[in-house]
């Protein structure tokens, strides 16, 4: 006769321990699953703080503020309350024949030493008025800089100062797009203008696309991308110029790849004398300084260089390019288009100069004289 199936008896005991192993499982689940949403959160908040902290630039320490750099220079006080440094030299302005005004460009200041020599201030009566941009050097940080507001700086310091209805005015590199905004918006106060290697914006309207893309290509890719992030995501911008993942501006690298052999003589000059000032042009920050230069150059312009008329249709005086033919940082086919829309702008091409020409004694002293000869 066949057994029936047998039938494993269970204990009472060992039901009660086998459901409290189950529970047991079900709570070290539990607790393991809420220890996972935890560390996940933490890790976001972390990652949250940390973006933020980078993304946000240090608090500038403002001249003259408690904890800040002291006061050395005179400066003056705009009516949004902020303040300008300046200096100035040559001739008295009483006895100048020729005013102007100098403007530095990226990580430079009101103390730029150009060649100029002493024959020609005199003979030709010139003081000359330089200042720290804002947030270079002694002149406060502007929150909302932007390539108007440099213009309106320019002359609300030439007002204060009084050095007269009209001036001649040099910008030189980055400083050349305040000059573009004089242009544009105070062109009645201009006597004279030279823009010395001039500061190109790739993303101006005005330009081909095909030229735009060629002339950024020329570039170092590592300058080709921070410029890219100053103008497209301009709230990345601290965080690329600080992070250690990429390498960002060349310049501020020492990076001399970026000069022609001609500037790389120069560098050598310039290196063997003194340099005055050069300890104050980052004081309040690196951000205030170069980091806002950058971005405001590279914001959307409400203008393009192509739009502006020609501020001299008397001929009473003349606005100038200077272009160094080897320049590895200034693309020289923009400023030709340029001046194939703007035919009035008197283009000087010098075939064995690169970006630092202007320290070259013979062409500061060539642009000057051109620049004083309508």
């Amino acid at each position: 006769m066949a057994e029936g199936p047998r039938i494993k008896k269970i204990s009472a005991a060992s039901a009660r321990a086998h459901t409290r192993r189950s529970n047991n499982n079900r709570a070290s689940f539990k607790v393991s699953s809420k220890m996972i949403a935890q560390v996940a959160v933490g890790l976001v908040a972390s990652f949250l703080v940390w973006a933020y902290l980078s993304i946000k630039p240090a608090p500038p320490k403002v001249c003259g503020s408690p904890g800040g750099p002291p006061v050395t220079s005179p400066r003056i006080k705009l009516r949004d309350g902020r303040y300008l440094a300046y200096k100035e030299s040559g001739v008295s302005k009483e006895e100048a024949k020729y005013k102007i005004i100098l403007v530095h460009g990226f990580d430079s200041s009101k103390d730029l030493s150009l060649p100029i020599s002493q024959d020609l201030i005199k003979e030709r009566q010139i003081y000359f008025l330089s200042f720290d941009r804002a947030g270079y050097g002694e002149s406060d940080p502007h929150p909302a800089r932007s390539v108007k507001s440099e213009a309106y700086d320019i002359q609300e310091l030439a007002d204060q100062l009084h050095i007269g209805p009209k001036f001649h005015i040099v910008g030189i590199s980055m400083g050349a797009y305040p000059i573009w905004s004089c242009l544009r918006y105070i062109p009645h106060r201009l006597s004279g203008v030279a823009l010395v290697v001039p500061f190109v914006h790739y993303w101006w309207r005005c330009l081909p696309a095909e030229l735009s893309q060629q002339s950024l290509k020329k570039l170092l890719v590592q300058d080709q991308r921070t410029f890219q992030v100053a103008h497209y995501t301009p709230w990345l911008f601290n965080w690329w110029m600080t992070q250690k993942w990429f390498r960002s501006l060349s310049i501020m690298e020492g990076n001399m790849d970026i000069f022609c052999s001609q500037d790389l003589e120069i560098v050598k000059q310039l290196s063997s004398g003194p340099n005055i000032g050069q300890e104050k042009i980052r004081q309040q920050g690196l951000y205030e300084s170069l980091f806002r230069d950058i971005l405001a150059g590279y914001a959307k312009w409400e203008f393009d260089p192509t739009d502006i008329v020609d501020p001299f249709p008397n001929k009473d005086g003349s606005v100038h390019i200077w272009q160094g033919y080897e320049d590895r940082i200034i693309p020289l086919e923009i400023n030709r288009f340029i001046l194939k829309k703007l035919p009035w702008i008197r283009y000087h091409e010098v075939p064995d100069a690169g970006h630092l020409l202007i320290f070259n004694a013979s062409l500061c002293e060539a642009v000057f004289r051109e620049l004083l000869n309508p």
